[in-house]
């Protein structure tokens, strides 16, 4: 009896150990009595893991930007380069497109028909230009509105009577300004170039009657001892820009005033500036003014927008006729150019 309860608690006994060794097993790695078969060195091949399946490529969302965007230019045609016609041979055009190309094919290659080549090129464009030239020459001697010799004499003697009529003219005009206008001069007692220009404008001054109103920037005289009646700024050459010095100004009363120079200027270009100034502003008319420079007045061939167009340009005879009109001038009076004669 003693034996039959000592075997139940043992049976009791083991089956506790053998269910705790389970839990064990089962929270941690099966020790080498369990698992005895793998060995010591038994090396654990992890499972493959099946690759997922790749996910359907999005659908691309319609760009709605892409709507409102102009459809792409398509590319130009590059037949169309290919069909601008060739210039005429030996025409103009044609020169300044291959002449060169002939001129450095004779000299990399100076074979005799090379360089002849090229030179026979050359007298063709020559004689073309003879050609011209002389067409030329009947055109203009034929109409004065084209022959710059009657706006001004080319020879020589004629020339330099014409310098010599100009500056009498000059002289004329000049002092009629002077009855008009005077000279307005900023200076400043150490600007060594308005020592030099105050001595131009005494001479001027004496010469043609110009009154020269003298005015001190800073207020101290000039050294030479010219202008000693000067006047000191008040504000006057902050008014009309003045930034250096010498600087003169034609003044008329009561309120013209215009700028000559800021800075050192000859007599003679200063002269030129007061006709100029004087022309601009209506103190002397169109006809004087080209007499100072030795020049008749002639008409004036620039017409005004309006009566231009590109059909009127495409055709010679409408471009001559209207610019014809434009200077007083009707067509087929005797200034018009003979045509009917070939070279």
């Amino acid at each position: 009896m003693n034996r039959q309860i000592w075997l139940l608690i043992s049976y009791l006994l083991l089956a506790s150990r053998l269910a705790w060794g389970a839990d064990f097993v089962s929270l941690s790695e099966p020790p080498f009595y369990i698992d005895k078969e793998r060995g010591w060195f038994w090396r654990e091949v992890e499972p493959e893991t099946q690759p997922k399946p790749n996910k359907e490529p999005e659908k691309a969302k319609p760009d709605t930007e892409a709507k409102h965007q102009p459809p792409p230019i398509p590319p130009q045609n590059q037949s169309t380069q290919s069909e601008i016609p060739e210039p005429s041979p030996l025409s103009a055009e044609w020169f300044r497109k291959n002449l060169e190309r002939y001129r450095d094919k004779a000299i990399d290659d100076p074979s005799p028909e090379n360089v002849a080549a090229y030179y026979y090129l050359q007298r063709v464009m020559m004689d073309k230009a003879q050609r011209f030239t002389d067409v030329a020459r009947r055109v203009v001697m034929s109409d004065p509105l084209l022959d710059e010799n009657q706006r001004r004499p080319i020879a020589t003697f004629a020339a330099n009577e014409a310098n010599y009529q100009a500056g009498i003219a000059s002289e004329q005009a000049l002092a009629a300004v002077a009855k008009q206008a005077g000279l307005l001069f900023f200076f400043r007692s150490d600007c060594r170039y308005c020592h030099i220009q105050a001595p131009l404008l005494a001479l001027l001054e004496k010469r043609f009657g110009f009154k020269v109103y003298a005015v001190s920037l800073d207020g101290m005289p000039m050294p030479n001892g010219l202008y000693p009646d000067f006047r000191v700024d008040q504000g006057q050459a902050h008014v009309l820009g003045v930034v250096s010095t010498p600087a003169l100004f034609l003044m008329k009363p009561p309120d013209g005033i215009v700028q000559l120079a800021q800075g050192a200027i000859s007599l003679d270009d200063l002269s030129g500036r007061i006709l100029l100034a004087a022309k601009d502003n209506g103190w002397i008319d169109q006809g004087v003014y080209e007499a100072t420079r030795g020049e008749r007045q002639t008409p004036n061939l620039v017409p005004t927008p309006s009566v231009m167009d590109n059909e009127m340009l495409v055709n010679p005879a409408n471009l001559i006729g209207t610019l014809q009109r434009q200077a007083g001038i009707q067509p087929g009076e005797p200034t018009q150019p003979n045509f009917s004669q070939s070279p």
